[in-house]
C-alpha cells in the first residue's frame, strides 16, 4: 500500500457519510499530521503531497470529494495549484490554508475557484465543521436551496439550467461556469424575484458568514454576468436590488 494512503473508520466524530477521500497539498510535516489524524477519525482516506508540482499531478490524476490545499508550497504555489486545477475540474471542493492574513490572499483564494479558507493557525474544531460543511453542501445544496415544485431543468427566455447535469445553456451554447458561479444561478434562478443580500449569498453558497468580503459576491456576479448577459450595463436575467444585493428576474 502507498503509504501516503490511509483509512481509519469513524472513532470521534458521529456523522452519516460515504468515504471521502481528501487529498491534503501542504509542506509542513506537523499540519500534515494533524490534519491526516482528524480526518481519517472523521472516516476519510487521505492522500499527502508537500510539493505543489506532485500535488497538481495527483489532483488531477486521482478522483477527490476535498482538496485541502496550502497557499505556500515548493515547485508551485497553491493558487496557481488552485487555477490550473479549475481548468478542468470545475466541481472538487478546494479548501486553502494560508498562514497570511492579509485580506487580498483570502480573497484571491476564494476568487481563484477555492470554496473556503484557514488562516493558520487554525482551530481543528473548526477544520473539522468546515469539512463536515463542505461535504454536506456537496451532495445537497441543489435540493436545500430549491422549492419542492422545481424541476431538473430551469428555462428562461434562452437561458437552460439542467440542475442534474449542472450544466448551463445559453441560446444552445454551453457556458462554462464555475462551482460557485453555478451554486448563484441556481440559487438566483430557483427563486426569482427574491432578492439576496451579498452576505446572505455568502452564508448559503460558501455555507460561512464571510464578514468584510461581500464583494466577493459581487465579482461572482461580474463574471456570471460578463458571461450570460448580452449587455452587463444592462442586464436582464440578474438584476441588482439597490441597497439590498441581488435578485433573477420574475419577469423572463
Amino acid at each position: 500500500m502507498d503509504q501516503n494512503v490511509f483509512y481509519l473508520a469513524p472513532l470521534l466524530y458521529n456523522i452519516d457519510m460515504d468515504i471521502k477521500t481528501v487529498l491534503i497539498i501542504e509542506d509542513d510535516p506537523n499540519i500534515v499530521e494533524l490534519l491526516r489524524i482528524h480526518l481519517h477519525d472523521l472516516g476519510c482516506k487521505v492522500t499527502t503531497e508537500s510539493d505543489g508540482q506532485k500535488g497538481l499531478a495527483t489532483a488531477k490524476e486521482g478522483l477527490f470529494h476535498l482538496i485541502i490545499l496550502d497557499i505556500t508550497l515548493p515547485a508551485l504555489n497553491g493558487l496557481e495549484i488552485c487555477r490550473k486545477i479549475r481548468q478542468t475540474d470545475r466541481h472538487t471542493p478546494i479548501l486553502m490554508l494560508t498562514a497570511r492574513s492579509e485580506e487580498i490572499d483570502k480573497v484571491m483564494g476564494l476568487e481563484t475557484g477555492a470554496d473556503d479558507y484557514l488562516t493558520k493557525p487554525f482551530s481543528l474544531r473548526e477544520l473539522i465543521a468546515r469539512v463536515k460543511v463542505i461535504f454536506r453542501r456537496s451532495e445537497e445544496f441543489a435540493i436545500d436551496n430549491l422549492p419542492a415544485s422545481t424541476t431538473p431543468l430551469l428555462s428562461f427566455s434562452g437561458l437552460e439550467i439542467d440542475l442534474d447535469k449542472r450544466k448551463v445553456m445559453l441560446n444552445h451554447c454551453r457556458i462554462d461556469l464555475s462551482p460557485k458561479e453555478f451554486e448563484l444561478i441556481t440559487l438566483l434562478a430557483s427563486n426569482p424575484g427574491k432578492s439576496y443580500s451579498r452576505k446572505r449569498l455568502l452564508n448559503l453558497v460558501w455555507g460561512y458568514d464571510f464578514e468584510g468580503y461581500e464583494h466577493t459576491v459581487n465579482s461572482h456576479i461580474n463574471r456570471l454576468r460578463a458571461k450570460i448577459e448580452e449587455d452587463v450595463s444592462n442586464p436582464r436575467f440578474i438584476l441588482t436590488t439597490w441597497g439590498v444585493g441581488y435578485r433573477f428576474n420574475e419577469e423572463l
